[in-house]
């Protein structure tokens, strides 16, 4: 027994209207009519016998081509021309733009089952948007929530650590004051990506030293470097300028070497490179640690995803989302690669600062 179809009343359930088939079987009607005619008038007229089989070939020829043509129109109106827009909607939202609406095609009384899954899908889009937007208002409440009684507990875990205590309780302590650490970045994390999500920081864009930024970034993660004997190699120019915020610039640049020294066993090597050409600037921090593999890579840039779940305990998963939507704010590119046991390299592909006339 089959199935009804489960249409809405007032919703029609084709896009081609019947009228439609009609218009073709009086085009061919009539077409048939006109071929009779041509054989008969070439007949009366006593035209070459050659034409008279030519002619009728291309006059259907040029029938088929037309009707084709008329048949391609009508489905890349109907059809293509819709799903397309459809499919670069659903890219967008896949990428986290709730903001996308997309109209329906007929009016009210003309809507086919095309236009109500259009509406759906606005509808869709508009819930998802309600949830993201409920689920950020809850982590930065939270958070805002927990920062006080986090630094109570922190402050008083550090008095611990600075008095006389056994070992057990030293270690005890240490504990305590990690964790609330630990604790305290990812709220503060938490904060800075919710604030450049909302775009409640604008960038302040200056023209600096992009050069001296880098070797400052790599200065304060030497002592790590030298705990863990990774070897540190760096080859940059003396000089290049960008036009960029240099304090959401800094969480860049430090994420990326948090994670090379975080993923690179000892013994490893961390390398920092900057070249440029005419008009652009790339910077790569490549590492030879552990690596990715392609599902890891697929997902990394999302927010508390954490491939490598034996170095959880020493990150909370938001510093590459924290990195990309920077870097998505001053309009900059990242790339990654990346392969499983042979390390990573994220390169940083940004434009030069325009030079500045001097008064002459």
């Amino acid at each position: 027994m089959k199935e009804k179809k489960s249409v809405e009343p007032g919703i029609k359930d084709s896009r081609f209207p019947p009228s439609l088939f009609f218009v073709y079987l009086i085009v061919l009607l009539l077409m048939s009519g006109m071929h009779t005619g041509l054989l008969v008038g070439m007949g009366r007229l006593g035209w070459n016998r050659v034409f008279q089989v030519t002619a009728p070939v291309l006059y259907w020829a040029a029938v088929a081509i037309g009707l084709t043509l008329f048949t391609r129109r009508q489905i890349r109106r109907t059809y293509e021309e819709p799903m397309h827009k459809l499919a670069e909607a659903t890219k967008k939202v896949a990428e986290g733009d709730f903001s996308i609406y997309v109209a329906p095609l007929n009016t009210l009384e003309k809507r086919d089952y095309l236009d109500k899954m259009l509406i759906d899908f606005n509808k869709m889009v508009e819930e998802l948007g309600s949830m993201e937007t409920m689920k950020t208002d809850f982590l930065s409440n939270v958070s805002h929530e927990l920062k006080t009684p986090l630094a109570i507990i922190q402050n008083n875990a550090e008095l611990l650590c600075a008095g006389e205590l056994t070992g057990e309780q030293r270690q005890r302590a240490d504990i305590i004051f990690s964790a609330s650490r630990r604790l305290g970045d990812l709220i503060s994390n938490i904060l800075k990506l919710n604030k450049l999500e909302k775009q409640t920081i604008a960038p302040t864009t200056e023209t600096y030293n992009l050069c001296e930024q880098l070797a400052e970034c790599a200065l304060n993660y030497e002592p790590a470097w030298e705990r863990q004997g990774l070897e540190f190699e760096a080859d940059m120019e003396d000089c290049v300028k960008i036009s960029a915020d240099p304090a959401l610039m800094e969480l860049v640049w430090n994420n990326l070497f948090s994670n090379a020294v975080k993923f690179t066993k000892p013994g490893g090597k961390i390398s920092l490179t900057q070249q440029s050409d005419g008009e652009t600037i790339r910077v790569t921090v490549k590492d030879t640690g552990c690596g990715m593999t392609e599902e890891t890579k697929k997902h990394m840039f999302e927010k508390f995803y954490q491939g490598d779940t034996s170095h959880s305990t020493a990150g909370n998963g938001l510093g590459l989302a924290l990195a990309l939507r920077v870097l998505q704010l001053n309009g900059f590119l990242i790339k990654v690669e990346s392969e499983p046991g042979k390390g990573s390299a994220f390169t940083v592909i940004m434009p030069k600062a325009e030079k500045e006339v001097m008064p002459g």
